[in-house]
Parts: C-alpha cells; structure tokens; sequence
C-alpha cells in the first residue's frame, strides 16, 4: 500500500494484544502518523473507521464481518478487497502417496494449532484407503510434535479459552479417532482427527480453525466430491493428493480462491501467485506484484498541444471523408 503511494490506517485484532503492541513499537520507530496511523480497539473503533472517506478498505476475518464491511463501504462506494476465509477441503483420492500425503496434510493442518485461513479443513478421502492414511496422519503428528503435543515447543495454543470451549462443542459432531484433549486453562486442544462427521454436523457448518480435522470418505470423486464442494460456499482453497492430471481436472470443474495439487498451504508463500478468495470466501488478490496493483489505480491523462489542433474534431467535420479513404 505504501509502495504504491497511500498513506494507511491500519487496524489490528482487539484479540492480540501483545502482538499489536509489538507492531505499535515498530511502526511508531519507522513510520510518521500522517503516513500510517496504528489504531487499537473494538467493534468501535472499526465502525468509526468505516464511516470515513477511505480511497481503499483491505480487510481479512470471518464471512460474517466482511458482509458488515462491505455494506459500510457500498453506503460509500468504496471499492475493497476482503479475504474471508472458509472451509478448505484436502481431497486424497486412492492414487496418492499415502506417506508424504499425510505428512503434508499434518504439517499444513496443525501449523499454528489450526489457527490458518489456507488450512485443510477436512477431508475427503476415498474410502479405500481411509485407514491407511488416518494411521499415517497419527504417525506424522507423532513425529513433529511428540508423543504428548502439550510439550512440544513447535505446538502452538489458540487465541483464547473461549475457542477451546468451541472445539469441545464442535468435537461432539464426531467420533475422535485420535487426539481430544483439551486445557482451557492453557489455551490447548491436541491435534485432533475425527470421523463419522454428517455433513450437516455443526462441525461441518463453519470454519474450524483450530485443531480438529474431520474425515470424510467417497467412492467417486466425479459422482460424490464435485456436488459435495460445488453445493457450499467456495473455499479459500482446494487441495488435492493424487494423479496430477485427475487433480488438474478437479480445479476446472471446482471453484476456489487458489489451492494446491499434493501440497497444501504452499500457495500462500509464492509472491509471484496472486492470493485471495472466491464468493463467500472473499474477493480480490494481493501478494507480491497484486499487492501494488490492489492499493493503486491506473489513470489515464492526456496532454495535448498548445499550438497545434485538429480542425477536424470540431463541426461542421470538413475532411473526415478523406481519412475514412485512408482508413
């Protein structure tokens, strides 16, 4: 935004405090007030913000507040892009490499306690290997974080004790395979994998985020996965493990904001891929090169001659006749 010649207001979460204050203190050091302001604060704060004569509004959190954020900005008609997140599904059909497929699902899943907007949200996995790879996510989990997660220096926490009273709620949609445990206290919930999840379960109805990853198994990918995706709100992101060309099929007859065939989250780290979603799951793209391209706006001036002029443009139009000859 900088770059691209705006001054900012930025405005953080109320919920990380200790983060903002460390933003706070880098910004201030390096930055003038007149060229970005950092403001704190609530609903409030946001609401008042949203009230005035902004050029731009890039905003990122749940669905339901980028609806508040866009009926402030049409009241206005401000353009804006929103990064709203979602339910991402990870498809593991029966030609996956089981191994790596898990490992990377794990590591993508369980970054940040599930605390991402591009983590797999849950799966789809055929039914033929639906054991295999359940034992093989276990292994992975194991093996990053240890045999107890609550030790490992690499095992994040989530926000606060009210999400962890959520994942309780939500682990009750579904059989817990392995993981469950919970510390409200210490903001913990283990790295958990659930099955026999109805879709209509509310673990199924709103965006995890945390560390819960429910199973879901299909027969045919065409007959079963397509509907099942295409039926919901588009998702931030589309993961597939499998043949590469079934899963380069997948994205053209599914809709997502961006994705990934047998990774997950990587996407998001290349600066030369645009980022963003689709539908309910936002709309715009940053990132690299995008990024300048969403805080700026091409304008088109022209500078004409003084001394010169073209006669012809003026009424009663003497000469269009020759250059429609020439032309």
């Amino acid at each position: 935004a900088l770059a691209a010649g705006n001054c900012v207001v930025l405005k953080p979460s109320p919920r990380t405090p200790a983060v903002n204050e460390v933003m706070r203190k880098l910004i201030s050091e390096v930055f003038a007030p007149e060229y970005v302001s950092f403001l704190e604060g609530g609903a409030e704060t946001a609401r008042a913000l949203l009230q005035q004569r902004l050029d731009y509004i890039f905003f990122t959190g749940s669905p339901a507040l980028g609806r508040e954020v866009m009926t402030a900005a049409a009241a206005r008609l401000i353009p804006l892009t929103l990064e709203l997140g979602g339910k991402s599904p990870c498809v593991v059909d029966r030609t996956a490499d089981v191994k790596i497929a898990a490992r990377r699902i794990a590591w993508g899943k369980f970054l940040n306690a599930g605390q991402t907007c591009v983590a797999p949200d849950y799966l789809l996995v055929h039914r033929e290997i639906v054991p295999e790879l359940t034992a093989e996510i276990k292994l992975s989990v194991s093996r990053m974080f240890g045999a107890d997660p609550r030790q490992s220096p690499y095992y994040g926490r989530l926000i606060g004790n009210e999400e962890v009273e959520r994942m309780r709620r939500l682990m009750e949609s579904g059989e817990v395979v392995f993981g469950g445990e919970t510390d409200a206290a210490a903001r913990y919930v283990a790295p958990t994998l659930l099955r026999d999840v109805a879709p209509d379960s509310p673990l199924m109805q709103q965006e995890i985020f945390g560390p819960l990853l429910p199973v879901l198994e299909f027969d045919d990918l065409e007959a079963e996965v397509v509907p099942f995706i295409s039926e919901r709100e588009k998702p931030l992101a589309l993961y597939y493990f499998g043949e590469r060309r079934t899963g380069e099929a997948l994205f053209g007859r599914v809709d997502s904001g961006g994705g990934g065939v047998n990774d997950v989250v990587l996407h998001l780290a290349n600066p030369a891929l645009p980022f963003g979603g689709a539908g309910g799951s936002g709309m715009g793209q940053y990132h690299g090169r995008y990024s300048f391209e969403t805080f700026s706006r091409p304008r088109s001036v022209l500078t004409a001659p003084r001394k010169s002029d073209f006669t012809m443009k003026y009424p009663p139009y003497k000469g269009f006749r020759m250059i429609r000859k020439l032309f």
